[in-house]
């Protein structure tokens, strides 16, 4: 069975601080693997993995003070997110994380928005 969770009442907190304002949380996992293939043929026989690469983006209205300081000093961070809807969760962890870069943009009509992309050195899904 599906798990859909809702932004409205899901949350995500930097450093057990929640992040007001946020707009989209985005994460990705990707395993570096290497195909070792059979001698004289063009099949694989075998993979093996490597480094495992974590990343996050956070898009916030506007901006916020708190993850603008975590650019600038370059601190080790923790980020956990409960995705929830009615009776349903999963709680996301990120450890180690550390900034990356932010991107910010304001378009007519519109509020600004700030995206703020990070580095975990490991996901926990629960």
């Amino acid at each position: 069975m599906a798990e859909i969770y809702t932004a409205t009442s899901s949350e995500v907190k930097v450093n057990n601080e929640t992040i007001a304002g946020l707009q989209a949380i985005e994460y990705t996992m990707l395993r570096n693997r290497q195909h070792v293939g059979a001698v004289g043929t063009d099949e694989r026989i075998a993979v093996y993995f490597q480094l495992k690469v974590v990343m996050g983006r956070l898009r916030v209205a506007s901006a916020n003070k708190t993850l603008d300081g975590l650019l600038q000093s370059m601190a080790k961070f923790t980020v956990t997110a409960t995705l929830k809807h009615g009776d349903t969760s999963r709680n996301v962890s990120f450890d180690e994380c550390y900034m990356e870069d932010k991107q910010f943009s304001m378009t007519a009509q519109n509020h600004g928005e700030a995206i703020y992309t990070f580095s975990a050195t490991r996901l926990r899904e629960e």
